[in-house]
């Protein structure tokens, strides 16, 4: 077995050219989209924004990979999208796509074999194919409805065999329909998350206050005529750090927090005589149970609180939530 080859300053110094240069032709590459995208960009967009199925995206090799990602994106931004094989759709995967679904077929030299098997099936179906190719006379764009240009001067690789500026076109051409999709659709941040519910996104804009907050009786909370020391024995039983002060109703009309206990004793206050009226902050801030939990965390970031209570429709309280709770929660 040959030894492992040691790289010597001349080898680093042309793999940094080399990577240098691949930038520069793949810039270059998705720049020359910019003067070749018009009318037929804008009429794929309409075909697939009208389409009644789903968008399906096909590609061989590379083309393949770049087609399973474009797949990937539409459908998070509101186009159902779904990849599938040419060389499977021959032997039976055919029968997934429908007359109401749109073929978004990928190929740089427009002549993948597998690709332009199907084709004479789907057009007798009368699906709308839309091709992605570099070559404007090749078989794939000769029998498009509409045909988009991916085509690129050259490859980064020095051979010009391994597909790389050619499959990032397509890349970009595949983010530039996903792009313009949604905003014609006017798809919102609140639509990408609940596409996403296992990521960070998904966690701040759909986890509302009630599945996080401490609902009922784990909110502290005391009447404002109470005394002191039971308002320490509810703050040191529920351990929010934070107690309610509420009215008759059950409405909050104060708090006392961890933090105010501390100047108190800096201030020498006699603690035994005083009641929660007395110490508490009047006009507490407060949030709708039915806020998302980023609101609480916003309004606590704003007025530099580490605890917030909860209110009903009414006004009255039923829970309470604090930094901690949120950051188990991975809000923030």
């Amino acid at each position: 077995m040959e030894p492992p080859r040691v790289m010597t300053a001349a080898d680093r110094d042309r793999a940094l050219r080399l990577a240098q240069e691949t930038f520069d032709i793949e810039a270059a590459a998705v720049l020359g989209l910019k003067a070749r995208t018009g009318e037929a960009f804008a009429q794929a967009v309409g075909k697939l924004l009208a389409v009644r199925g789903r968008v399906v995206v096909m590609g061989m090799g590379k083309s393949g990979h770049i087609g399973r990602k474009i797949a990937a994106t539409l459908a998070s931004t509101g186009t159902p999208a779904m990849f599938v094989h040419p060389a499977e759709a021959s032997h039976g995967d055919l029968g997934m796509i429908k007359p109401v679904d749109l073929v978004l077929a990928i190929s740089n030299g427009g002549e993948s074999d597998e690709i332009i098997a199907i084709l004479p099936v789907l057009k007798r179906q009368g699906v709308t194919v839309v091709a992605m190719t570099g070559n404007a006379a090749s078989s794939l764009a000769r029998h498009a409805d509409i045909v988009l240009d991916s085509g690129v001067e050259k490859e980064a690789c020095p051979l010009q065999l391994a597909p790389t500026a050619s499959t990032t076109a397509q890349l970009a051409l595949g983010d530039a329909l996903a792009v313009a999709l949604l905003d014609a659709r006017g798809f919102r941040t609140e639509d990408f998350a609940r596409s996403h519910p296992g990521g960070a996104l998904g966690r701040k804009l759909l986890t509302h206050l009630s599945d996080v907050m401490r609902a009922g009786d784990a909110a502290p909370r005391v009447a404002a005529d109470a005394p002191f020391t039971q308002l320490m024995r509810e703050m040191s039983a529920k351990g929010l750090g934070a107690s309610a002060i509420v009215d008759e109703a059950g409405r909050p009309v104060g708090i006392f927090t961890d933090g105010d206990l501390r100047r108190l004793i800096e201030r020498g206050v006699d603690l035994r005589a005083v009641t929660a009226r007395e110490v508490m902050h009047a006009s507490p801030k407060t949030i709708r149970d039915d806020a998302l939990a980023a609101e609480a965390a916003s309004l606590m970031e704003q007025h530099r609180i580490t605890s917030v209570l909860v209110v009903d429709a009414q006004g009255r309280l039923c829970g309470a939530v604090n930094t901690n709770d949120l950051m188990r929660a991975k809000v923030i």
